[in-house]
């Protein structure tokens, strides 16, 4: 593993190699990809290199970051700073003294295509819930440097209280004020779905999609993918 501070440079830290035939070789617009491990829970360092490889057939090019407190082989890790349980510690991603713009997957989330449409979107986007899409779904998410500071501002003010509060990071981020979020359905219409409420029920991925949620279960490891 590789420990990275605020102020760690992101050259020479190793990434995929692009296809000679990629267009996205725009390399210095692209977000930085970013997933959370926090330890004590179902998920492993397994897990994020999992997803790493996911990530490098299908947006070759794009740093790879993850934030935990554990090791992870041949990874780039930030070190949690907090220790926020479970889903919470997804709230680090919005720390602003880190400059990236980020991509973040879920580690239960399965990349089936080209991520290239969602690695070049502009402003904070996150997915409708899958389930009831009155709520948001916080298992995908793009969130520029420029949003960090208000959604980390109000919740380190009192982050017991908050995690009292609030049955889940997805419940307190979409309480958040001043941070105008649009949706992944919207903005990159057909590129998600839900393994049980999609695949499953079709016995094949929808034509055109680009990740798959799985949420409770089962989880992709689980059914082999």
């Amino acid at each position: 593993m590789i420990m990275l501070t605020e102020n760690t440079a992101a050259a020479g830290l190793p990434v995929a190699e692009p296809s000679k035939n990629d267009a996205r070789g725009r390399l210095g617009s692209m977000k930085t990809v970013a997933c959370v491990l926090r330890s004590g829970g179902e998920y492993a360092p397994r897990h994020v290199v999992r997803l790493l490889d996911q990530v490098n057939e299908h947006l070759p090019g794009a740093k790879f970051r993850c934030f935990s407190d554990v090791d992870v082989q041949g990874v780039q890790v930030i070190p949690l700073r907090h220790g926020w349980p479970g889903w919470w510690a997804k709230m680090e991603l919005f720390r602003p003294e880190l400059p990236d713009d980020w991509l973040f997957f879920d580690l239960d989330t399965s990349i089936v295509g080209s991520l290239a449409d969602m690695a070049a979107v502009e402003g904070p986007v996150i997915m409708r819930d899958v389930v009831d899409p009155s709520i948001l779904q916080s298992a995908i998410m793009a969130i520029p440097q420029s949003i960090k500071a208000a959604v980390w501002e109000a919740f380190t003010a009192a982050p017991a209280d908050h995690m009292r509060r609030f049955d889940s990071d997805q419940s307190f981020i979409e309480s958040c004020r001043g941070v105008d979020w649009r949706l992944w359905q919207d903005i990159c219409p057909g590129q998600l779905c839900s393994y049980r409420l999609d695949v499953q029920r079709l016995g094949r991925v929808p034509a055109g999609v680009r990740a798959v949620v799985f949420h409770a279960k089962p989880r992709p490891w689980e059914v082999g993918w």
